[in-house]
């Protein structure tokens, strides 16, 4: 049997922490969610490299550093709601659940979703809401909020989500453009959302937020 909590600690130290990612909520974080048990049976042993892992066509579990870069810059904290948009299989899910107060996780894949409502409450972790149905309409029932993270690449976010923000909040996105891709965060004041860069990353475009084709006659 392989030693996960071996692989965690070993995946914060060569992934995270040399990604400047020293916040001790995080740290915390990941090193007490098993990974393992939020990705596809057939793809344990790879649950800890540090690439993206993937989930079906056009879906990945981003990999360690880059989400954990992403929860350095939202700054989450223990009173926070959270939502959190192509939940997969419920790994970020999870994590963010250990920094702040609540997460609503959207996820449109029915049978991901039903697989991340199992996992979670198999895991006793109780302040995650899986909301199955479009990744690109959020989840405004719950909302607004205080923080969204978007795990998956996108080449526009529209108002529908940032809508959800609160005033003052902020939301981390992985923007695709070219090879490289650049995760932003956005903060939104006086009704607005105010981007700025962050670092580098890649992952595949989420359904649902594809820039829309101009129409030509």
């Amino acid at each position: 049997m392989p030693d996960f909590a071996k692989r965690r600690l070993m995946m914060v130290d060569t992934q995270v922490r040399p990604s400047d990612v020293t916040r001790y909520p995080i740290i915390d974080a990941m090193l007490s969610v098993p990974r393992e048990t939020y990705v596809p049976a057939e793809r344990v042993e790879a649950a800890y490299m540090g690439e993206n892992l993937p989930l079906g066509p056009d879906r990945v579990m981003l990999e360690p550093r880059t989400l954990a870069k992403m929860l350095d810059a939202l700054a989450l904290g223990p009173q926070d709601l959270v939502l959190h948009v192509g939940a997969g299989l419920g790994y970020g899910a999870a994590v963010i659940a250990r920094m702040a107060a609540a997460v609503v996780a959207v996820e449109e894949d029915a049978e991901m979703a039903a697989e991340a409502e199992r996992t979670l409450a198999a895991e006793q972790v109780h302040t995650v809401a899986v909301v199955h149905g479009p990744m690109a309409d959020g989840a405004p029932q719950h909302g607004p909020y205080d923080a969204i993270l978007i795990e998956g690449a996108v080449e526009e976010i529209g108002d529908a989500i940032l809508a959800q923000l609160k005033d003052g909040g902020r939301i981390a996105a992985l923007f695709a453009e070219g090879a490289l891709g650049a995760v932003r965060i956005g903060y939104k004041t006086g009704g607005r959302v105010t981007w700025r860069f962050d670092f580098n990353a890649g992952a595949p475009v989420l359904p649902g937020f594809r820039k829309s084709a101009d129409f030509v006659f």
